[in-house]
């Protein structure tokens, strides 16, 4: 997998999966129509500003409330190419990787809005390229980056067709 690189979008602790994607937007898979809503009662403004690539960098609990597979789809409609964060809700963590939006767990405390992050997925090194900072994240089961590579669990058991080492 490539370097990702983009710029962050840093927010709080527990931000909610309403938060992320509010709930009447949820009757639709339409990608397009996710991303335009996405974060949209937490910052107006972001499906605007945001850019392909960008990072979205928030503190404990993100993802929490309830199991919704829009929110994930939604954060990954719109652009952005990784989610870190001091902490997930375990579901919303589960359901990124299995659509193929990586995250990554480590104190995120130091990045601010604005910083052009680089992430290197498969060591777990997330580095602000114009502060000189480099963070180390948890590290992932190398499965977990291979089904990351695929862009997620379902092109991943297209490719190889078993279950090479999930449980």
């Amino acid at each position: 997998m490539t370097l990702l690189t983009g710029t962050a979008h840093v927010y709080g602790d527990d931000i909610d999966t309403d938060r992320i994607i509010p709930g009447k937007y949820t009757k639709t898979l339409d990608l397009s129509d996710l991303a335009d809503h996405v974060l949209e009662d937490l910052d107006p403004e972001f499906s605007g500003r945001v850019r392909p690539g960008d990072i979205l960098v928030a503190g404990d609990n993100f993802g929490c409330g309830s199991s919704r597979e829009q929110a994930v789809l939604a954060i990954k409609a719109v652009g952005v190419s990784a989610v870190v964060a001091n902490s997930f809700a375990r579901i919303f963590f589960r359901n990124a990787i299995n659509i193929g939006l990586p995250v990554l767990e480590l104190g995120t405390h130091e990045i601010n809005k604005g910083d052009v992050l680089e992430i290197d997925l498969a060591a777990g090194i997330v580095r602000d390229l114009a502060g000189g900072r480099a963070y180390q994240a948890a590290k992932m089961p190398q499965v977990m980056v291979d089904i990351l590579a695929e862009g997620g669990l379902v092109d991943y058991l297209a490719r190889y067709g078993d279950y090479r080492g999930l449980s």
